[in-house]
Protein backbone atom coordinates (compact mmCIF):
# COMPACT_ATOMS: atom_id res chain seq x y z
CA UNK A 1 0.00 0.00 0.00
CA UNK A 2 1.47 3.42 -0.94
CA UNK A 3 2.55 5.65 1.93
CA UNK A 4 -0.09 8.24 1.06
CA UNK A 5 -2.88 5.67 1.30
CA UNK A 6 -1.50 4.34 4.57
CA UNK A 7 -1.45 7.86 5.97
CA UNK A 8 -5.08 8.47 5.03
CA UNK A 9 -6.03 5.09 6.47
CA UNK A 10 -4.31 5.89 9.78
CA UNK A 11 -6.02 9.25 9.99
CA UNK A 12 -9.38 7.64 9.24
CA UNK A 13 -8.82 4.97 11.93
CA UNK A 14 -7.93 7.62 14.51
CA UNK A 15 -11.06 9.56 13.66
CA UNK A 16 -13.17 6.42 13.88
CA UNK A 17 -11.66 5.54 17.27
CA UNK A 18 -12.34 9.02 18.64
CA UNK A 19 -15.92 8.79 17.38
CA UNK A 20 -16.67 5.57 19.26
CA UNK A 21 -19.34 5.79 22.01
CA UNK A 22 -16.76 5.14 24.72
CA UNK A 23 -14.45 7.85 23.41
CA UNK A 24 -16.81 10.72 22.88
CA UNK A 25 -19.58 10.15 25.44
CA UNK A 26 -17.68 8.86 28.46
CA UNK A 27 -18.95 9.26 31.99
CA UNK A 28 -17.06 12.15 33.55
CA UNK A 29 -15.55 12.09 37.01
CA UNK A 30 -14.57 15.15 39.03
CA UNK A 31 -11.80 15.17 41.59
CA UNK A 32 -14.19 15.52 44.54
CA UNK A 33 -16.25 12.61 43.24
CA UNK A 34 -13.11 10.50 42.81
CA UNK A 35 -12.06 11.11 46.41
CA UNK A 36 -15.58 10.30 47.59
CA UNK A 37 -15.54 6.97 45.72
CA UNK A 38 -12.10 6.14 47.10
CA UNK A 39 -13.34 6.78 50.64
CA UNK A 40 -16.19 4.39 50.06
CA UNK A 41 -14.60 1.56 48.08
CA UNK A 42 -10.82 1.53 48.49
CA UNK A 43 -9.84 -1.82 50.11
CA UNK A 44 -6.79 -0.50 51.93
CA UNK A 45 -8.84 2.21 53.62
CA UNK A 46 -11.49 -0.33 54.58
CA UNK A 47 -8.77 -2.56 56.02
CA UNK A 48 -7.49 0.32 58.15
CA UNK A 49 -11.03 0.93 59.41
CA UNK A 50 -11.33 -2.75 60.36
CA UNK A 51 -8.03 -2.49 62.22
CA UNK A 52 -9.45 0.35 64.33
CA UNK A 53 -12.39 -1.86 65.30
CA UNK A 54 -10.03 -4.70 66.15
CA UNK A 55 -7.92 -2.56 68.49
CA UNK A 56 -11.06 -1.11 70.07
CA UNK A 57 -12.08 -4.66 70.94
CA UNK A 58 -8.58 -5.16 72.32
CA UNK A 59 -9.34 -2.61 75.04
CA UNK A 60 -12.26 -4.75 76.15
CA UNK A 61 -9.93 -7.73 76.27
CA UNK A 62 -7.41 -5.78 78.38
CA UNK A 63 -10.12 -4.67 80.82
CA UNK A 64 -11.57 -8.14 81.30
CA UNK A 65 -10.98 -9.79 84.66
CA UNK A 66 -9.65 -13.34 84.84
CA UNK A 67 -12.30 -16.04 85.12
CA UNK A 68 -12.68 -18.08 88.29
CA UNK A 69 -11.84 -21.78 88.30
CA UNK A 70 -13.91 -24.55 89.88
CA UNK A 71 -12.43 -27.89 90.83
CA UNK A 72 -14.56 -30.90 91.81
CA UNK A 73 -13.14 -34.26 92.86
CA UNK A 74 -14.90 -37.45 93.92
CA UNK A 75 -13.68 -40.94 94.84
CA UNK A 76 -13.95 -43.88 97.15
CA UNK A 77 -12.71 -43.88 100.76
CA UNK A 78 -11.59 -47.32 102.01
CA UNK A 79 -10.91 -48.00 105.67
CA UNK A 80 -7.43 -49.38 106.46
CA UNK A 81 -7.83 -49.68 110.26
CA UNK A 82 -10.73 -50.95 112.35
CA UNK A 83 -13.36 -48.40 113.35
CA UNK A 84 -13.02 -46.18 110.30
CA UNK A 85 -16.02 -45.95 108.01
CA UNK A 86 -15.60 -46.66 104.30
CA UNK A 87 -17.62 -44.86 101.59
CA UNK A 88 -17.26 -42.07 99.07
CA UNK A 89 -15.43 -38.76 99.44
CA UNK A 90 -15.88 -35.49 97.56
CA UNK A 91 -13.90 -32.27 97.29
CA UNK A 92 -15.10 -28.99 95.71
CA UNK A 93 -12.97 -25.83 95.47
CA UNK A 94 -13.27 -22.50 93.64
CA UNK A 95 -10.31 -20.27 92.84
CA UNK A 96 -10.23 -16.64 91.70
CA UNK A 97 -7.02 -15.18 90.25
CA UNK A 98 -6.46 -11.63 91.50
CA UNK A 99 -5.76 -9.03 88.77
CA UNK A 100 -3.37 -6.71 90.57
CA UNK A 101 -3.65 -2.98 89.75
CA UNK A 102 0.05 -2.92 88.83
CA UNK A 103 -0.70 -5.60 86.20
CA UNK A 104 -4.01 -4.26 85.02
CA UNK A 105 -3.24 -0.56 84.51
CA UNK A 106 -0.29 -0.95 82.08
CA UNK A 107 -2.18 -3.57 80.10
CA UNK A 108 -5.16 -1.26 79.62
CA UNK A 109 -2.98 1.74 78.79
CA UNK A 110 -1.09 -0.31 76.20
CA UNK A 111 -4.39 -1.32 74.57
CA UNK A 112 -5.56 2.29 74.55
CA UNK A 113 -2.29 3.35 72.93
CA UNK A 114 -2.85 0.62 70.35
CA UNK A 115 -6.28 2.05 69.54
CA UNK A 116 -4.78 5.52 69.21
CA UNK A 117 -2.09 4.13 66.93
CA UNK A 118 -4.64 2.42 64.69
CA UNK A 119 -6.65 5.64 64.44
CA UNK A 120 -3.56 7.51 63.33
CA UNK A 121 -2.83 4.69 60.89
CA UNK A 122 -6.31 5.20 59.44
CA UNK A 123 -5.66 8.93 59.12
CA UNK A 124 -2.33 8.20 57.47
CA UNK A 125 -4.00 5.80 55.02
CA UNK A 126 -6.64 8.40 54.23
CA UNK A 127 -4.07 11.14 53.63
CA UNK A 128 -1.97 8.87 51.40
CA UNK A 129 -5.05 7.70 49.51
CA UNK A 130 -6.25 11.24 48.85
CA UNK A 131 -2.79 12.20 47.58
CA UNK A 132 -2.59 9.11 45.36
CA UNK A 133 -6.04 9.78 43.90
CA UNK A 134 -5.12 13.39 43.20
CA UNK A 135 -1.84 12.38 41.55
CA UNK A 136 -3.63 9.80 39.41
CA UNK A 137 -6.38 12.27 38.53
CA UNK A 138 -3.93 14.98 37.48
CA UNK A 139 -1.91 12.40 35.56
CA UNK A 140 -4.99 11.69 33.46
CA UNK A 141 -5.37 15.42 32.79
CA UNK A 142 -1.70 15.58 31.86
CA UNK A 143 -2.02 12.68 29.42
CA UNK A 144 -5.09 14.31 27.85
CA UNK A 145 -3.17 17.56 27.43
CA UNK A 146 -0.27 15.67 25.85
CA UNK A 147 -2.71 14.00 23.48
CA UNK A 148 -4.13 17.40 22.52
CA UNK A 149 -0.61 18.66 21.76
CA UNK A 150 0.07 15.63 19.58
CA UNK A 151 -3.19 16.15 17.68
CA UNK A 152 -2.35 19.80 17.16
CA UNK A 153 1.08 18.81 15.83
CA UNK A 154 -0.57 16.29 13.54
CA UNK A 155 -2.95 18.90 12.13
CA UNK A 156 -0.08 21.35 11.59
CA UNK A 157 1.89 18.72 9.68
CA UNK A 158 -1.14 17.88 7.58
CA UNK A 159 -1.48 21.52 6.55
CA UNK A 160 2.23 21.64 5.68
CA UNK A 161 1.91 18.45 3.69
CA UNK A 162 -1.00 19.80 1.70
CA UNK A 163 1.05 22.82 0.68
CA UNK A 164 4.04 20.65 -0.24
CA UNK A 165 1.84 18.27 -2.22
CA UNK A 166 0.45 21.19 -4.21
CA UNK A 167 3.95 22.51 -4.86
CA UNK A 168 5.14 19.08 -6.02
CA UNK A 169 2.23 18.77 -8.43
CA UNK A 170 3.06 22.09 -10.11
CA UNK A 171 6.76 21.23 -10.17
CA UNK A 172 7.95 23.86 -7.73
CA UNK A 173 9.39 21.33 -5.26
CA UNK A 174 11.03 17.91 -5.61
CA UNK A 175 9.08 14.79 -4.75
CA UNK A 176 11.60 13.97 -2.02
CA UNK A 177 10.09 16.71 0.16
CA UNK A 178 6.70 15.01 -0.04
CA UNK A 179 8.24 11.70 1.02
CA UNK A 180 9.94 13.46 3.93
CA UNK A 181 6.78 15.17 5.15
CA UNK A 182 4.85 11.89 4.84
CA UNK A 183 7.36 10.27 7.18
CA UNK A 184 7.01 13.14 9.64
CA UNK A 185 3.22 12.91 9.48
CA UNK A 186 3.21 9.14 10.01
CA UNK A 187 5.37 9.62 13.10
CA UNK A 188 2.98 12.29 14.39
CA UNK A 189 0.03 9.92 13.92
CA UNK A 190 1.86 7.23 15.88
CA UNK A 191 2.71 9.71 18.63
CA UNK A 192 -0.95 10.76 18.89
CA UNK A 193 -2.04 7.12 19.08
CA UNK A 194 0.51 6.43 21.83
CA UNK A 195 -0.68 9.50 23.73
CA UNK A 196 -4.24 8.19 23.49
CA UNK A 197 -3.16 4.84 24.93
CA UNK A 198 -1.36 6.57 27.79
CA UNK A 199 -4.66 8.19 28.70
CA UNK A 200 -6.21 4.73 28.98
CA UNK A 201 -3.29 3.59 31.17
CA UNK A 202 -3.68 6.58 33.48
CA UNK A 203 -7.41 5.93 33.75
CA UNK A 204 -6.71 2.31 34.66
CA UNK A 205 -4.44 3.43 37.51
CA UNK A 206 -7.13 5.83 38.75
CA UNK A 207 -9.82 3.14 38.53
CA UNK A 208 -7.64 0.74 40.55
CA UNK A 209 -7.12 3.31 43.30
CA UNK A 210 -10.83 4.03 43.59
CA UNK A 211 -11.83 0.36 43.74
CA UNK A 212 -15.37 1.35 42.72
CA UNK A 213 -17.55 -0.31 40.05
CA UNK A 214 -16.95 2.20 37.26
CA UNK A 215 -17.80 1.93 33.55
CA UNK A 216 -15.11 1.29 30.97
CA UNK A 217 -15.84 4.60 29.25
CA UNK A 218 -14.65 6.55 32.30
CA UNK A 219 -13.32 10.06 31.77
CA UNK A 220 -12.27 12.89 34.07
CA UNK A 221 -13.41 16.51 34.12
CA UNK A 222 -11.04 19.15 35.38
CA UNK A 223 -8.12 21.38 34.54
CA UNK A 224 -4.44 21.12 35.29
CA UNK A 225 -4.22 24.49 37.01
CA UNK A 226 -1.64 24.40 39.82
CA UNK A 227 -2.59 26.28 42.95
CA UNK A 228 -0.44 28.56 45.03
CA UNK A 229 1.42 28.17 48.29
CA UNK A 230 2.04 31.17 50.50
CA UNK A 231 3.45 29.50 53.62
CA UNK A 232 7.15 29.60 54.35
CA UNK A 233 9.27 26.50 54.64
CA UNK A 234 9.53 26.85 58.42
CA UNK A 235 5.74 27.07 58.72
CA UNK A 236 5.35 23.95 56.60
CA UNK A 237 7.91 22.14 58.72
CA UNK A 238 6.01 22.96 61.90
CA UNK A 239 2.77 21.74 60.34
CA UNK A 240 4.39 18.45 59.37
CA UNK A 241 5.74 17.84 62.87
CA UNK A 242 2.43 18.80 64.50
CA UNK A 243 -0.14 17.20 62.21
CA UNK A 244 1.15 14.34 60.14
CA UNK A 245 -0.54 11.12 61.35
CA UNK A 246 2.54 8.99 60.64
CA UNK A 247 4.51 10.86 63.28
CA UNK A 248 1.57 10.76 65.69
CA UNK A 249 1.28 7.04 65.14
CA UNK A 250 5.00 6.58 65.81
CA UNK A 251 4.60 8.44 69.11
CA UNK A 252 1.63 6.27 70.03
CA UNK A 253 3.71 3.16 69.29
CA UNK A 254 6.40 4.43 71.65
CA UNK A 255 3.76 4.96 74.34
CA UNK A 256 2.41 1.46 73.79
CA UNK A 257 5.91 -0.01 74.02
CA UNK A 258 6.52 1.86 77.28
CA UNK A 259 3.29 0.51 78.77
CA UNK A 260 4.20 -3.01 77.73
CA UNK A 261 7.55 -2.63 79.44
CA UNK A 262 5.82 -1.40 82.60
CA UNK A 263 3.50 -4.39 82.42
CA UNK A 264 6.33 -6.88 82.01
CA UNK A 265 8.19 -5.41 84.95
CA UNK A 266 5.02 -5.45 87.05
CA UNK A 267 4.59 -9.16 86.29
CA UNK A 268 7.73 -9.84 88.34
CA UNK A 269 5.31 -9.67 91.27
CA UNK A 270 3.35 -12.96 91.05
CA UNK A 271 -0.39 -12.89 90.64
CA UNK A 272 -2.07 -14.55 93.65
CA UNK A 273 -5.09 -16.80 93.48
CA UNK A 274 -7.69 -16.91 96.26
CA UNK A 275 -9.54 -20.17 96.72
CA UNK A 276 -12.22 -21.63 98.97
CA UNK A 277 -13.76 -25.07 99.18
CA UNK A 278 -14.65 -28.06 101.33
CA UNK A 279 -13.73 -31.73 101.65
CA UNK A 280 -16.20 -34.39 102.74
CA UNK A 281 -15.61 -38.03 103.55
CA UNK A 282 -17.84 -40.62 105.29
CA UNK A 283 -16.83 -39.41 108.76
CA UNK A 284 -16.14 -35.66 108.54
CA UNK A 285 -16.38 -32.50 106.47
CA UNK A 286 -13.79 -29.69 106.33
CA UNK A 287 -14.14 -26.10 105.01
CA UNK A 288 -10.99 -24.60 103.46
CA UNK A 289 -9.92 -21.10 102.43
CA UNK A 290 -6.48 -19.99 101.27
CA UNK A 291 -4.27 -18.25 98.75
CA UNK A 292 -1.88 -19.56 96.10
CA UNK A 293 1.15 -17.47 95.14
CA UNK A 294 3.71 -18.56 92.50
CA UNK A 295 7.31 -18.26 93.72
CA UNK A 296 9.58 -16.57 91.11
CA UNK A 297 12.59 -18.80 91.66
CA UNK A 298 13.50 -19.98 88.14
CA UNK A 299 11.61 -17.57 85.89
CA UNK A 300 12.14 -13.94 86.88
CA UNK A 301 10.87 -12.65 83.51
CA UNK A 302 14.26 -11.40 82.42
CA UNK A 303 13.59 -12.56 78.86
CA UNK A 304 10.19 -10.83 78.42
CA UNK A 305 11.52 -7.65 80.05
CA UNK A 306 14.54 -7.63 77.75
CA UNK A 307 12.29 -8.11 74.74
CA UNK A 308 10.07 -5.23 75.87
CA UNK A 309 13.12 -2.98 76.27
CA UNK A 310 14.23 -3.83 72.73
CA UNK A 311 10.74 -3.17 71.35
CA UNK A 312 10.75 0.23 73.07
CA UNK A 313 14.12 1.07 71.55
CA UNK A 314 12.87 0.02 68.12
CA UNK A 315 9.75 2.16 68.49
CA UNK A 316 11.82 5.19 69.49
CA UNK A 317 14.17 4.71 66.54
CA UNK A 318 11.19 4.23 64.19
CA UNK A 319 9.72 7.49 65.47
CA UNK A 320 12.97 9.32 64.73
CA UNK A 321 13.21 7.70 61.30
CA UNK A 322 9.65 8.75 60.53
CA UNK A 323 10.45 12.31 61.52
CA UNK A 324 13.55 12.40 59.32
CA UNK A 325 11.69 10.85 56.38
CA UNK A 326 8.85 13.36 56.57
CA UNK A 327 11.22 16.32 56.82
CA UNK A 328 13.28 14.94 53.93
CA UNK A 329 10.16 14.53 51.77
CA UNK A 330 9.12 18.06 52.71
CA UNK A 331 12.43 19.53 51.61
CA UNK A 332 12.46 17.54 48.35
CA UNK A 333 8.94 18.54 47.35
CA UNK A 334 9.44 22.15 48.41
CA UNK A 335 12.47 22.33 46.12
CA UNK A 336 10.43 20.67 43.37
CA UNK A 337 7.85 23.41 43.78
CA UNK A 338 10.46 26.17 43.56
CA UNK A 339 12.02 24.68 40.42
CA UNK A 340 8.62 24.25 38.77
CA UNK A 341 7.69 27.84 39.63
CA UNK A 342 10.90 29.10 38.05
CA UNK A 343 10.33 27.05 34.91
CA UNK A 344 6.72 28.18 34.55
CA UNK A 345 7.76 31.80 34.96
CA UNK A 346 10.37 31.37 32.22
CA UNK A 347 7.87 29.79 29.84
CA UNK A 348 5.21 32.40 30.51
CA UNK A 349 7.79 35.16 30.40
CA UNK A 350 8.51 34.80 26.70
CA UNK A 351 9.80 31.37 25.70
CA UNK A 352 6.47 30.22 24.30
CA UNK A 353 5.86 33.50 22.47
CA UNK A 354 9.33 33.41 20.97
CA UNK A 355 8.85 29.87 19.71
CA UNK A 356 5.43 30.76 18.27
CA UNK A 357 6.90 33.81 16.53
CA UNK A 358 9.73 31.73 15.10
CA UNK A 359 7.21 29.25 13.70
CA UNK A 360 5.12 32.02 12.16
CA UNK A 361 8.21 33.49 10.50
CA UNK A 362 9.26 30.07 9.18
CA UNK A 363 5.77 29.33 7.84
CA UNK A 364 5.56 32.74 6.14
CA UNK A 365 8.98 32.29 4.54
CA UNK A 366 7.98 28.79 3.41
CA UNK A 367 4.72 30.08 1.96
CA UNK A 368 6.54 32.66 -0.19
CA UNK A 369 9.25 30.19 -1.18
CA UNK A 370 12.04 31.89 0.75
CA UNK A 371 12.74 28.89 3.00
CA UNK A 372 12.36 25.13 2.77
CA UNK A 373 9.93 23.07 4.81
CA UNK A 374 12.78 21.74 6.96
CA UNK A 375 12.93 25.13 8.69
CA UNK A 376 9.20 24.84 9.33
CA UNK A 377 9.64 21.35 10.80
CA UNK A 378 12.47 22.54 13.04
CA UNK A 379 10.37 25.44 14.28
CA UNK A 380 7.44 23.10 14.91
CA UNK A 381 9.67 20.73 16.87
CA UNK A 382 11.01 23.56 19.00
CA UNK A 383 7.52 24.87 19.76
CA UNK A 384 6.24 21.37 20.47
CA UNK A 385 9.14 20.68 22.84
CA UNK A 386 8.63 23.97 24.68
CA UNK A 387 4.90 23.36 25.06
CA UNK A 388 5.58 19.82 26.33
CA UNK A 389 8.13 21.16 28.83
CA UNK A 390 5.64 23.81 29.93
CA UNK A 391 3.01 21.12 30.48
CA UNK A 392 5.51 19.01 32.44
CA UNK A 393 6.43 22.00 34.61
CA UNK A 394 2.77 22.66 35.38
CA UNK A 395 2.24 19.02 36.29
CA UNK A 396 5.42 19.01 38.38
CA UNK A 397 4.16 22.02 40.32
CA UNK A 398 0.77 20.39 40.83
CA UNK A 399 2.39 17.14 41.92
CA UNK A 400 4.65 18.96 44.41
CA UNK A 401 1.65 20.80 45.85
CA UNK A 402 -0.23 17.52 46.29
CA UNK A 403 2.74 16.05 48.14
CA UNK A 404 2.98 19.12 50.36
CA UNK A 405 -0.72 18.74 51.13
CA UNK A 406 -0.10 15.12 52.07
CA UNK A 407 2.85 15.99 54.30
CA UNK A 408 0.95 18.73 56.12
CA UNK A 409 -2.22 16.57 56.33
CA UNK A 410 -4.44 19.32 54.94
CA UNK A 411 -7.19 16.85 54.08
CA UNK A 412 -7.52 16.09 57.81
CA UNK A 413 -7.31 19.66 59.05
CA UNK A 414 -9.61 21.11 56.41
CA UNK A 415 -7.29 24.02 55.68
CA UNK A 416 -7.13 25.61 52.30
CA UNK A 417 -4.03 26.49 50.42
Amino acid sequence: MPSRNRRHLNVWLIGLFLALPGAGHAETLTLDRAIELAERYNPRLQTAMAEVERTRSGIGTARAYPNPEIEALSGGVRARVPGVTSGRGMSIAIGQPIDLPSHRAPRIRAAEAGLESSRYALDMERVDLHAAVKQAFFTVLRRKAEHALQLENQRSLEQTRNRIELSVKVGERPKFELVRIDAELSNAVNQATSARLRIAQALAVLRTLLGAPLPLDLDVAGELVPGTLTESYDALQNRVLDRHPALKRARAEVDRAEQRLHGERALKVPRPTLFAGFDRDPEQQRALIGVSIPIPVWDRRQGPIGEAVAVLQQAALAREQTRLTLLGDLEINYQRLLVARQQIAAFEGGLIRQAESALQVAEAAFKFGERGFLEVLDAQRVLRAIRADFLNARFEKQSALVELERLTARDLSGDSK
